[in-house]
C-alpha cells in the first residue's frame, strides 16, 4: 500500500496523514480493512513514541485500556488492545495486574505493536511544505515530494507550552514532556514544580518517590485554587459520549466557551489516587525521614517571571491571587508542567491564505474537515484540534475511535463504522413538551 516515489513524481494515493501520534494510528487502523482506499502516513521521529519524555516510572493511563485505537467502534479489529495481550500472552495476568491501572508504559508498547503491523506508515520522513498542483495536495519532505492527493489527515498533535514570562534559557529549566530525556540531577537540589494538573502531580510523586531523585527542598504551585481532583463521575463522563459532540457543536460559540471553562477538571484534574499517594508519601517523610526534603505546596500562584543567569541558579517569581503578595524562590531545577497548546503546522504556510480561522483556530465542521477555499473535492480533516467547535473530549483519548469512525466514514463516502446510535443517559436540550422516554427512546435522541 505504500506506492513508489519518484524523484520528480509523486505517487497518488487516496489519503495522506501528517503525524503519526495515537490519533492518526487509529485512522490507520479503521482504515485498514478498505483496502480500494490507498494510505500513507508521514511521521519525523524515527519510530513511534507517546509522550516518552514525560513517560515517569509507574504513569498510569487516566481512562479505560478500552479506549484504545479501535474498539470503543470496532471490537472485533485484529488492532485492539486486548489482541495485543492475548498475541503477547499477558490476557490473563493483564486482568490481575491492571486492577490499579493500566501503565502508560505498556499502551506504549501497545501503539508500537500496533504500528508495525501497518505498512502504510512511514516514520523517519518529516513533511516540510503542502502546496496544491493542478487540483491536488503535493506533499513534499527533504526536497522532494512525497505523495500526491486529495485528502490531508492533520495528526501533528500539541506542543508544549511555555508561559511567556519564563525568560531563562539554560539547562536548568525544562518543560515535563523533555523530563526523561534530560533527567535533571534533582537528588539534593532546589527543584521548583510548576503547573497543578496530571503532569506536575506526575513529577513531584517521582520525585518524592525515587530516593535518587529526591530533592533538597521543592516547591509545587499552581494558579489553581487547589491541587484539584479529576472528575471522574459518572454524569460528567457523558460529556465524552458521541451525542454530547454532536449537542455541544449546536450551541452558540460564547456557551461552547463557558462550557469547555467549567468542564475543565473533567479532563485536566488529577487523579485523586495519584493525589492520594503524593499526601501519603509526604507523610512519610515526615514521620520516617524528617528533614529529608523540606517542601512547600502552594495553589493560587500566578508566574510573573522565571529568569536568571544561564549557567546558575533560577529565581521563579509568583503572585499570591488572594493577597497580591509576591513570593520569589531560588531554584536549581525548575519543571515546566504548564500543559501543551495546538499550532497550525508550518508546512501548510503555501496554503495559509486559503484556510479561514477563528481567531488562532481552524473552523471545523461536523465530519472534522476544516473549511477550506482550495479546489472542489481537496479536504483538511483535523485530529486534536477542534474543542471550541466539538467539546472537552477532543484532545482525550476517550472519543479518538469514534473520531476516527466519522472521519473513515467521510473519507470514503460511506458507513463504514457505526456513529449514531449510542446508549445515553442525560437528555440534551430535551424537546418542548417531551416526556420521560424509554432508554430505546433516549438513544434515537442521543
Amino acid at each position: 500500500m505504500t506506492g513508489t516515489v519518484s524523484e520528480g513524481t509523486p505517487s497518488r494515493v487516496g489519503l495522506v496523514g501528517i503525524g503519526i501520534g495515537p490519533a492518526n494510528l487509529g485512522l490507520s487502523a479503521l482504515l485498514d480493512p478498505a483496502p480500494r482506499l490507498v494510505t500513507r502516513f508521514f511521521e519525523r521521529r524515527k519510530r513511534f513514541t507517546w509522550h516518552d519524555g514525560a513517560m515517569l516510572p509507574g504513569a498510569s493511563l487516566q481512562v479505560s485500556p478500552l479506549k484504545d485505537l479501535v474498539t470503543l467502534v470496532d471490537p472485533t479489529s485484529r488492532f485492539s488492545f486486548l489482541n495485543f495481550l492475548a498475541e503477547r500472552g499477558r490476557l490473563y495476568r493483564h486482568l490481575i495486574a491492571s486492577r490499579g491501572g493500566t501503565s502508560r508504559e505498556e499502551f506504549e508498547q501497545y501503539y508500537r505493536w500496533a504500528a508495525a503491523l501497518m505498512p502504510q506508515l512511514e516514520f523517519g520522513a518529516e513533511v516540510d511544505e503542502v502546496r496544491l498542483e493542478e487540483g491536488r495536495f503535493v506533499v513534499s519532505g527533504a526536497r522532494r515530494p512525497l505523495a500526491s492527493t486529495r485528502t490531508l489527515v492533520l495528526g501533528t498533535g500539541r506542543v508544549p507550552y511555555v508561559p511567556d514570562s519564563v525568560v531563562h534559557s539554560g539547562d536548568h529549566v525544562l518543560h515535563s514532556a523533555e523530563l526523561m530525556h534530560r533527567r535533571p540531577v534533582t537528588r539534593g537540589r532546589r527543584v521548583v514544580v510548576i503547573g497543578g494538573g496530571q503532569s506536575g502531580a506526575e513529577v513531584v510523586h517521582w520525585l518524592l518517590e525515587d530516593r535518587d531523585a529526591l530533592p533538597a527542598s521543592l516547591v509545587w504551585t499552581t494558579r489553581r485554587d487547589g491541587f484539584l481532583p479529576l472528575d471522574d463521575s459518572a454524569f460528567s463522563n457523558e460529556w465524552f459520549f458521541p451525542g454530547y459532540v454532536r449537542h455541544f457543536g449546536r450551541l452558540g460559540a460564547a456557551r461552547r466557551d463557558a462550557l469547555l471553562r467549567g468542564q475543565r477538571m473533567a479532563s485536566d484534574g488529577v487523579s485523586a489516587e495519584l493525589l492520594d499517594a503524593i499526601h501519603g508519601q509526604l507523610y512519610r517523610l515526615d514521620a520516617l525521614r524528617p528533614g529529608s526534603c523540606s517542601y512547600r505546596l502552594s495553589p493560587g500562584q500566578e508566574l510573573v517571571a522565571v529568569d536568571g543567569p544561564g549557567d546558575g541558579p533560577v529565581t521563579v517569581v509568583t503572585r499570591d491571587m488572594d493577597t497580591d503578595s509576591v513570593v520569589t524562590e531560588q531554584a536549581d531545577v525548575v519543571v515546566l508542567a504548564t500543559g501543551y497548546q495546538y499550532r497550525i503546522p508550518r508546512f501548510l504556510d503555501p496554503l495559509r491564505e486559503l484556510i479561514p480561522l477563528d481567531g488562532d483556530g481552524y473552523r471545523v465542521r461536523d465530519d472534522y474537515s476544516i473549511d477550506f477555499d482550495g479546489p472542489e473535492g481537496c479536504r483538511i480533516f483535523v485530529q486534536g484540534a477542534a474543542a471550541r467547535t466539538h467539546g472537552v473530549a477532543d484532545a482525550n483519548l476517550s472519543l479518538m475511535a469514534w473520531r476516527n469512525a466519522v472521519i473513515a466514514n467521510a473519507v470514503t463516502g460511506r458507513q463504514l463504522y457505526r456513529t449514531e446510535k449510542e446508549t445515553t443517559t442525560l437528555d440534551w436540550s430535551p424537546e418542548p413538551g417531551r416526556t420521560a422516554g424509554t432508554p430505546s427512546e433516549r438513544t434515537a435522541h442521543a
